[in-house]
């Protein structure tokens, strides 16, 4: 029976990986990784010498079909995201169901077996300081259509709400809160695990006002919990 394995990578430090995710990179037969290139230094640390190939969201269906023969062949493979649990805002999500309720021969008896490990959602969540009980994830908001809903969702909300943001949107993102949230709490996590990270708590207007004065800190992997 082949093996799917589902292994979360780091989301900055490259120490945070498990035991574990190393001995089984170590043992598949292929790696699928959002970006070889940045897979690549992960295994390089840990002496993990394995075949490697793209899997992204722009990957054709031929990928998919050599994806399905080399699992019907018995071969064991891995997915990999670029930092991460895949699947989670992650094309790799489409991967797993295609081959969990694939109808074709062979592929049934394939075992997708989740190797756990850093999350920035978690990550951010345990360290906001911010209500943990309840919470919903929204992944990345959408840029245009429906945006504006989504914050007044977010306003009405008695759950605590936590997506991702890009640094070219933050500062809209901070504005659209201090719009449709103005009472409730934020934290803007940024660079989680990296040598700059960093975490911004207080009222929507707050934290606007200081990304607005530290210009410097717009940049990065922003996720933003609100409550």
């Amino acid at each position: 029976m082949s093996k799917f394995y589902v292994i979360a990578t780091p989301i900055g430090n490259l120490g945070d990986i498990t035991l574990r995710a190393i001995e089984t990179l170590k043992n598949v037969d292929l790696i699928l990784c959002e970006d070889t290139r940045v897979t690549k230094k992960l295994l390089s640390k840990y002496n993990v010498s394995k075949p490697t190939m793209s899997y992204h969201a722009q990957s054709k269906l031929a990928k998919t079909d050599k994806i399905f023969e080399l699992l019907e062949s018995g071969k064991d493979l891995a997915l990999v995201s670029d930092a991460g649990t895949p699947g989670i805002s992650d094309p790799g999500a489409l991967l797993v169901s295609q081959i969990k309720n694939s109808s074709r021969q062979g592929l049934a008896e394939v075992q997708v077996i989740p190797i756990p490990g850093v999350s920035a959602v978690i990550t951010a969540l345990s360290t906001s300081g911010l209500p943990t009980h309840e919470f919903t994830f929204l992944g990345f908001l959408p840029h245009k259509k429906g945006r504006e809903t989504l914050f007044k969702e977010i306003a009405l909300s008695e759950r605590t709400m936590v997506f991702y943001e890009s640094p070219h949107r933050i500062l809209k993102t901070l504005e659209s809160l201090v719009k449709f949230c103005p009472d409730k709490k934020v934290c803007v996590a940024r660079e989680l695990t990296k040598i700059y990270e960093e975490f911004k708590l207080g009222a929507p207007k707050e934290v606007l006002e200081y990304f607005l004065k530290n210009k410097d800190k717009q940049r990065g992997e922003f996720t933003v919990i609100v409550a």
